[in-house]
This record gives structure tokens, C-alpha cells and sequence, in this order.
């Protein structure tokens, strides 16, 4: 199968090309370099069965060309931007590199008759929502740029399953962490704790606590997820086990960098606008499909500062 994967220079996608590669796929990997990394992908460069292009995903005539040379059978849509704060900033942001990378992308695949779809989407869609939050919880209500755009990107993606029959699998992730990333809890305080190792600042008041998942963990969920989701438009919850505090991310990173180091936390209940506290998914959907995180929250943590401190992010 040949794969066609957005943000392929990314965080995420990096890992999951690495997988789709190992599995035995084709993979064109595309990225406009906006939060991707080419270190992320050197790797691959050399591979026959890999193919990497840097190209803007709102630039549609490039992606029309694109797919219509390539021919794709399917795509894995990670393409976002994910900062939160960063959206917050330019209110613009999100709506162009979440929302209308999205609808360019459904266009063009229809066109093509291209007809599986990966989505990643978020937690955020849900905003504050409380409980153990499974995949019909309502009302959603986001509190971010971020979490609008996603949620409207949902809803195109439902049309365009639905009625124009392109199979898509949805899969929504809060928190997750390891090597490649590029901004987050433990992204921060590493830089800060390499910038002055004597103290480490910390927004917010620590207390923020949510369930944290080894990016490989979740590239296991969306293969899985790929190959047994039955219905034309399957949605689905994956998180870690457990949970764990800013506060228990600053003790581990500053016993791994910065031994001794003093850390000191803001008053605020939350580190930026738009963040979110407190949160927990309910996974039995897709542990029903056989998924489970390998590593608990805490575990994952741990397990990603080792990892970034041996490979960088």
C-alpha cells in the first residue's frame, strides 16, 4: 500500500512513517516545515520506498499535482499546528493549518478518488468537559483556537465520509510526548533547566494533572485502529493510564538535568490560555480492539525525558 502522510517531517508523523515503512508501506511524506523537522526524517531520505516533499498544504494547485502524480491509496492526515499558545497568538493559525489544510485535503481526495482517511484530532475538542470523557460526550465546547479548528475539521470530515464515501478513522490523543517533539511540559523545562541550571521556572501552579502517552504507544493505537475499525466513519479515544502532575514532570526533569535545582511555580490553575487543568478519556473502545499504552503515564514520562536527553527532541 502506498501511503501518503501529512506533517511527515513532525513529531508524530515522523514516527508513525517510520512504522508505516517497517509495516511494509510506500510512504510520500509531505510538510511545510512550520513545526516539522528534516532531522526528523534524515533517516529516510536514502530509502527507495520513501519520498519526501516540502510543500504547503493550503497551496492547492502543488497538492492537486501532487496526489495526481503519486496516486496515493490512502492518507494519514497529521499536518496541525498543535501549539496551543501559539495559536492564541495569531488567531489566524489554527483556522488555516488545522481547518483548511483539512477541507483543501478532502477536496483534492475526492477529486482523486482517494477513499481512506487517518485524522488526528484532540481532546481539546471538549474544553473543560469533566469525567472520564468517552466518544459522544457532549457538549463540546473548546476553549482554544486549537480545539475549534479540530472540531471543525471533524465535521467536514463526517460530510465527506458520509456522503461522498471516503472511509475515515478519527483518532483523538491528548499529551502526547517522547523524542522529535517540539514544544510541550517537558520540552520546556529541559531548555530551561540547559539555559540556567540553578532554577526552573514553571506556569502555572504544578497542579495541572492529565494523562500523558509514549508517542509510540500511540502510532501501536492508530495501526491498530486502521486495520479493524469497521464502519465508514469510526471515531476514537486514546490516552495513557493514569495520570501525572506539571509537578511530577518538574521532579523528573530537573533529577535528570538539573539535580538540585530550585523550581518554582506560577499561582495560576492552568500555564496558558487555552490549557486545560484536568482531564481523562475513557479508551474502552479501543482497548475493545485490543489497544492498551505499553508504558502508564508516569512511566511515559519518565521513559521520554530518557529518550530526549539520548537523542535530542
Amino acid at each position: 500500500m502506498h501511503a501518503l502522510v501529512t506533517g511527515g517531517a513532525g513529531f508524530i508523523g515522523s514516527h508513525l512513517c517510520d512504522r508505516l515503512l517497517e509495516k511494509g508501506y510506500r510512504v510520500t511524506a509531505i510538510d511545510n516545515l512550520h513545526l516539522g523537522r528534516m532531522r526528523n526524517i534524515d533517516h529516510l531520505l536514502e530509502r527507495s520506498d520513501f519520498r519526501f516533499h516540502e510543500l504547503d498544504m493550503l497551496d492547492r494547485e502543488g497538492m492537486d499535482q501532487l496526489i495526481a502524480a503519486d496516486r496515493p491509496d490512502a492518507v494519514f492526515h497529521l499536518a496541525a499546528n498543535s501549539d496551543i499558545a501559539a495559536g492564541n497568538a495569531n488567531a489566524e493559525l489554527d483556522l488555516q493549518l488545522n481547518q483548511l489544510t483539512t477541507t483543501t485535503l478532502l477536496a483534492i481526495m475526492r477529486k482523486h478518488g482517494i477513499d481512506r482517511l487517518f485524522f488526528a484530532s484532540t481532546s481539546a475538542v471538549f474544553g473543560e468537559a469533566e469525567g472520564n470523557i468517552h466518544e459522544n460526550h457532549g457538549p463540546l465546547r473548546p476553549i482554544s483556537f486549537y480545539g475549534a479548528s479540530k472540531l471543525a475539521a471533524e465535521a467536514y470530515l463526517s460530510v465527506y465520509a458520509l456522503s461522498f464515501g471516503i472511509k475515515t478513522l478519527v483518532l483523538r490523543f491528548p499529551n502526547v510526548i517522547g523524542e522529535r517533539s517540539t514544544h510541550g511540559a517537558i520540552y520546556d523545562f529541559i531548555n530551561r533547566l540547559k539555559a540556567d541550571p540553578t532554577r526552573l521556572q514553571v506556569l502555572g501552579n504544578g497542579m495541572q494533572t492529565k494523562p500523558y502517552l509514549y508517542v509510540g504507544d500511540l502510532v501501536d493505537a492508530i495501526l491498530l485502529a486502521w486495520d479493524k475499525a469497521p464502519g465508514a466513519y469510526e471515531v476514537f479515544h486514546a490516552s495513557g493510564i493514569g495520570e501525572t502532575s506539571v509537578r511530577d514532570i518538574a521532579g523528573i526533569v530537573v533529577s535528570k538535568v538539573a539535580a538540585g535545582a530550585a523550581i518554582e511555580y506560577g499561582s495560576e490553575d492552568r500555564g496558558w490560555l487555552g490549557d486545560v487543568p484536568r482531564f481523562s478519556y475513557d479508551i474502552s473502545r479501543l482497548v475493545a480492539l485490543g489497544w492498551s499504552p505499553k508504558r502508564k503515564s508516569t512511566e511515559a514520562v519518565e521513559l521520554a525525558v530518557d529518550r530526549i536527553l539520548a537523542n535530542g527532541f
